[in-house]
């Protein structure tokens, strides 16, 4: 009988279930996006939970109906628990208890980052060891993963993630939420050279990275400005996205060089940036290091990069109880 693994993602505003086979690889995978969050220019966590709570029962359903796999037949059940909204996180968690706790079929808690790390292995054989960038709304962390399970740090953001920072330079420019997707639409009728914004740490010779002091910067050259014609916007989104990868592509050659790595991934919502991928692969292909990335439906918030790590988890023997907690905040440790 073929193995199927479930996943379950609330940790933010998406709600998401998947079925995955080792064998096939993603079978099915559904994500239902909130859109009430846009007139506030940012994620509502209390809006959040309550709208997890109304889509994720129907939301699996119809992922259960689709693909015609059976509850009590499943291999296991993968669940976001941390880090993230706790409200969120405690919908999605409680749903997969539920599951497992009437079906007895195995349940896993998967940490958010691991899950954006192997969102790599859904469509290729993910290659290790590596170094991982995972970069999205809440993260920017550099990881060196010696194999699925084990895994080192070797960087992350001091003060706010790439992907706020892209999402807070949006609302200033005034532009729909989420930033990311929309400043990098307008960079690509901009100046990359209009502005010389800030690139934090850039010369530090450690792999952290700091977005505060661009977001000051953007800030204070719109309020200077005044008026934002369409051409100002423009060169505003290139100038900031041009500091931002700069950093990040910087920061990830470094790391690679200190790991001894050949194999580089990218992971998170940032991930689907396509001047990040461009300059990434420009400078690690030189450097002989092979980049990767996920398709983008799988760099964003997914419950398909959830239930492969349950495989993995759940292959080398892993179980959690229905004691299970979810963690706002905490790092990736090592389980292998």
């Amino acid at each position: 009988m073929e193995e199927l693994y479930l996943g379950v993602e609330t940790s933010c505003d998406d709600t998401s279930c998947a079925i995955y086979s080792p064998e096939r690889g993603v079978v099915l995978h559904r994500t239902a996006a909130q859109l009430d969050h846009e007139r506030y220019g940012g994620v509502v966590p209390e809006i959040a939970s309550r709208l997890h709570m109304r889509t994720l029962l129907p939301l699996y359903e119809s992922v259960m109906d689709e693909t015609g796999a059976e509850l009590h037949l499943l291999s296991g059940i993968g669940v976001t628990n941390g880090p993230g909204l706790t409200g969120s996180l405690l919908v999605g968690l409680s749903f997969a208890k539920a599951l497992a706790y009437g079906s007895g079929v195995p349940l896993v808690g998967i940490h958010h980052l691991e899950g954006h790390i192997l969102a790599n292995a859904l469509e290729e054989k993910f290659v290790a060891p590596c170094v991982v960038l995972v970069v999205s709304g809440g993260h920017t962390q550099l990881i060196h993963v010696e194999r699925i399970g084990s895994y080192r740090f070797l960087g992350g953001t001091r003060d706010d993630a790439a992907g706020e920072a892209f999402d807070k330079i949006g609302k200033l420019l005034g532009l729909p939420f989420p930033g990311g997707p929309a400043v990098e639409r307008e960079a690509k009728n901009g100046d990359p050279a209009a502005f010389p914004f800030p690139r934090g740490l850039i010369r530090s010779g450690e792999c952290d990275f700091s977005f505060s002091g661009l977001k000051t910067a953007v800030r204070l050259s719109v309020e200077k400005l005044g008026r934002l014609s369409p051409r100002i916007v423009s060169d505003v989104a290139a100038s900031a996205q041009e500091a931002i990868v700069h950093v990040l592509v910087e920061k990830s050659v470094l790391a690679a060089k200190r790991a001894g790595a050949v194999r580089f991934y990218i992971a998170g919502g940032v991930a689907a940036n396509g001047r990040l991928r461009e300059l990434m692969e420009k400078r690690l292909s030189g450097m002989d290091v092979t980049v990767s990335w996920p398709l983008s439906e799988y760099c964003t918030d997914n419950a398909a990069m959830i239930a492969c790590a349950a495989f993995h988890h759940i292959r080398a023997g892993r179980r959690d109880g229905l004691g299970l907690n979810t963690f706002p905040r905490g790092e990736l440790v090592s389980w292998a």
